[in-house]
């Protein structure tokens, strides 16, 4: 049991390390990364009124995401909010033949999936200190 507990916790701070890094680093680059995003979805389907409010929650969403999975903090919930993310950033990716970036997303999916059917393994989180 504690090995499981262990690999729980490592797994759940590595996606939330990922996840925290994507918005941190975006978050201090907000307009290009939004700038970015909307030009690389100009000949897509999507019109650009949805691209870009996107654009701006994508990072923030990313980095609570990450911070709460670091700090073991409503990690279900955690979980579940990063993989929405991962599935609407992989419709996306697809939406423009951006083959490269899908396995990365792919992964992350899987991982955020493994996570919440193994959450009961989640021993050292702040969550288990509220509960009490």
């Amino acid at each position: 049991m504690i090995n499981n507990t262990i690999t729980f916790l490592l797994l759940r701070l590595a996606i939330g390390a990922s996840m925290f890094g994507h918005g941190l680093v975006r978050l201090s680059k907000l307009d290009k990364f939004s700038a970015w995003m909307v030009q690389g979805f100009e000949k897509s389907m999507l019109p650009s009124a949805l691209v870009t409010p996107f654009s701006y929650a994508l990072p923030i969403a990313e980095f609570v995401v990450g911070l709460t999975l670091i700090l073991g903090l409503f990690t279900r919930l955690s979980l579940i909010a990063g993989g929405i993310i991962m599935i609407l950033l992989i419709l996306g990716t697809t939406l423009i033949e951006n083959w490269e970036a899908l396995t990365s997303q792919l992964v992350h999916a899987a991982f955020f999936a493994l996570l919440l059917s193994y959450v009961s393994y989640n021993g050292c989180a702040l969550d288990n200190l509220i509960r009490k």
